[in-house]
């Protein structure tokens, strides 16, 4: 593969990466119930996680990496505890 291509192609993978994020802060914060936002912030954090992925590959670093594996962790634990308080109104019984 070349250079160039691959530069090319995760550029253009940021950028489209970017508008969808820029498409998922518009539903958190527009977004009529409590459940949409959910969805929209469960949406962000793993946008935000591709977003590093190719950041990562672009600098070939492996720092990007372990962030993105932190956000995936930290971003569904997050997801499960905000839709527990929306179901029964707590997260720690």
């Amino acid at each position: 593969m070349s250079v160039a291509i691959l530069h090319w192609s995760l550029l253009a993978a940021q950028f489209l990466l970017s508008i969808a994020m820029l498409a998922t802060l518009y539903r958190m914060v527009i977004g009529p119930r409590a459940q949409d936002r959910i969805l929209a912030l469960d949406a962000l954090y793993v946008v935000a996680l591709l977003l590093l992925i190719t950041l990562g590959i672009r600098t070939n670093s492996q720092v990007y990496f372990e962030l993105a594996m932190l956000i995936g962790l930290l971003g569904f634990v997050g997801t499960v505890a905000l839709a527990k308080f929306l179901m029964r109104g707590e997260v720690i019984e």
